[in-house]
């Protein structure tokens, strides 16, 4: 899983598998939340670990800023996977638990660091914003990805998951 989150911004960077908007420190890159979304099954250090990959491989193609933003994919994999541990759902964790702790950590980066590395300050609480909805559907479409995906290899990684 780590592999594949440093892997998916390195191979989709300027392609049209990826959308990226500098001005406001936005980028959407296809499938890039689905190594952190199905760690969320294996555990939290394993959702802690991909999260930090995801992190490796943004900072390598997009900078600090968009970096930052992937950095909440340690948080959200870990509260996620705590909760699946705990007896919880994967969708709900996905929905419920993972989705507002993206969104508003990365709306909140944008804010916080926007204006540091590049976008006006005035304009900072509307790429805030913009980041905050952007995520929302991002991670929405990723969900449904990772659900598919999930369903296909749960039987080769039930030996492999938590009990």
């Amino acid at each position: 899983m780590s592999a594949l989150a440093i892997a998916i911004p390195l191979a989709f960077s300027g392609t049209p598998l990826q959308f990226y908007v500098p001005p406001i420190q936005y980028s959407a890159t296809v499938a890039s939340h689905v190594p952190s979304m199905l760690a969320i099954t294996m555990g939290p250090s394993v959702a802690a670990l991909v999260g930090l990959a995801s992190t490796i491989g943004f900072l390598a193609t997009l900078g600090p800023v968009i970096a930052a933003r992937a950095f909440t994919h340690v948080l959200f994999g870990v509260a996620a996977s705590l909760y699946v541990l705990r007896g919880g759902s994967y969708i709900k964790a996905l929905i419920l638990i993972a989705l507002p702790i993206h969104a508003v950590g990365e709306g909140l980066v944008v804010y916080t660091l926007g204006p540091i590395f590049g976008v006006v300050k005035v304009l900072a609480e509307v790429a805030g914003l913009w980041v905050f909805l952007g995520t929302i559907v991002h991670h929405l479409i990723d969900s449904a990805i990772s659900l598919a995906v999930y369903r296909v290899i749960r039987p080769m990684l039930l030996p492999l998951l938590p009990k």
